[in-house]
Formats: C-alpha cells, structure tokens, sequence
C-alpha cells in the first residue's frame, strides 16, 4: 500500500473557508443592485480569498511561501469580519446571521492559526 499524501480537501481551514465563501455568495446574491454592488463584491471577494490564499499556499513548495499565503488568507478573514459588520450595521443582514458568520471567522481563524503552526514545524524548508 502507498503512502496517502495529504491533499487539500483534508485541510479542515480551507474546507471552512470554502464553505463560508459559499455561505456568503449565497447571501450576498438576495440583495439588490445596489448593496451588491457596493457591500456584496467586496465581501464575497474577501471570503472567496480566504480558501483561494489557503488553495494557493498549499500549491506553493517552500514552507516560508505557504505560510506567507497562509497569514494572506488571515488579512482575508479580518477584511471579511469588517464586511459583516457593515452589512449588519447596514441591515443587509440580521444580526443572528452576523453571529453565525462570526462565529464561522472565529473557528475558521484558530484553524489557520493551526495550519500556519503545523506548517512551520512538520515542513523543513
């Protein structure tokens, strides 16, 4: 049997951060024309970078490369969590959609946080 090599569906942030993006497309594709065109574009590209930082430093060879994708994706994150509370301020969403979002970005951070240590301490170069 051949050793199982780790691919990036298994990385349990980037799953996260894959089906936040879709939690907020699928949100953000209810407004109207203009809080998407302002507030939506923004905040569904900001959680789409999130896993597409996370995709692109798993893809990267040396370990200083992937981590720096990595904390990419964590300035992501917080550009995302501004989004939610403008949209909340805003009363583009409501505030139990806001908790569940953040609440998402909460687990979502420790979990780059995770990755960006597993990273520097099983990878040599």
């Amino acid at each position: 049997m051949g050793k199982e090599f780790l691919t990036l569906d298994k990385i349990s942030a980037y799953r996260l951060a894959f089906e936040f993006s879709n939690e907020v497309w699928r949100e953000v594709v209810t407004w109207d024309y203009f809080a998407k065109d302002t507030v939506g574009k923004q905040f569904v590209k900001a959680a789409d970078s999130i896993s597409a930082n996370i995709a692109e430093g798993f893809g990267r060879y040396s370990k200083k490369d992937k981590v720096r994708f990595y904390r990419i994706s964590m300035g992501s994150l917080e550009e995302a969590e501004d989004w939610i509370r403008k949209s909340t301020v805003r009363e583009l969403i409501t505030e139990d959609l806001s908790s569940a979002y953040l609440n998402s970005l909460l687990q979502l951070r420790k979990e780059i946080y995770n990755l960006i240590n597993y990273t520097n301490e099983k990878l040599k170069y």
